[in-house]
């Protein structure tokens, strides 16, 4: 049976600069624990603003967001803060490490914040999550001193770090070469296929959407395919 983890019902929302403009059209999402979504469109056919109420983090929208079986329309900004570290991950096409932190304190920094674990359970946890993507020998290293690949899987880590109920990557592969471009790939397929993780991608990367699970398809604030 398959275990619902987010459901949107008929977002739509507006833009009002420089004069108003309906950038999201009646938007119906569900997405499954264990599903890898790849969210794909032409420029400006509003995925990432789809992506960014998917996330919580943008509020201005009318319709319905269940995450996790909680419905948050209407929450605050602090209690919708609290809720992401909890149980959204967030990986982007820039990695945003702190760059004089350690790769092992960038991944601890949102499970410090939750206060679920004693700091040295975070610790470890966070070395397991480095194991799982190969880069436990860097966990002492300022992340600085990483290459691009390397900082982007320290990123992923991060994102798993508080066991998110889903992670939202905007466009994680948009700034890596076709190498790093399929380890990310691998390691969201590992996750989804062995973990059980659910994902959800905007992507530009034709290839990268076509190997995910299911690909969403829109086109001027539409969901067409």
């Amino acid at each position: 049976m398959k275990t619902e983890v987010l459901r949107a019902t008929g977002i739509t929302k507006y833009f009002y600069e420089p004069e108003k403009f309906q950038v999201l059209k009646g938007i119906d999402v569900q997405v499954n624990k264990g599903e890898f979504v790849a969210l794909v469109g032409k420029s400006g056919c509003g995925k990432s603003t789809l992506m960014y109420v998917l996330s919580t983090m943008d509020t201005q929208y009318e319709g319905e967001l269940v995450v996790a079986s909680e419905k948050l329309n209407d929450w605050s900004q602090n209690q919708l803060a609290a809720f992401r570290n909890k149980h959204i991950g967030f990986v982007f096409q820039f990695h945003y490490l702190l760059p004089e932190f350690t790769v092992l304190q960038n991944i601890m920094l949102p499970a410090l914040k939750l206060n679920r674990w004693q700091e040295s359970e975070v610790e470890d946890r966070a070395y397991t999550k480095l194991k799982m993507l190969g880069m436990q020998d860097h966990a002492l290293k300022v992340s600085a001193k990483l290459s691009g690949g390397q900082q982007q899987r320290v990123a992923i880590a991060r994102a798993l770090i508080n066991e998110p109920d889903i992670i939202m990557g905007d466009e994680p592969t948009g700034n890596l070469d076709s190498y790093n471009t399929q380890l990310v790939f691998d390691i969201f397929k590992e996750l989804t296929d062995v973990y059980h993780q659910s994902i959800i991608a905007v992507t530009h990367d034709e290839e990268f959407a076509a190997k995910s699970s299911r690909i969403i398809e829109m086109a001027d604030g539409k969901i067409i395919h």
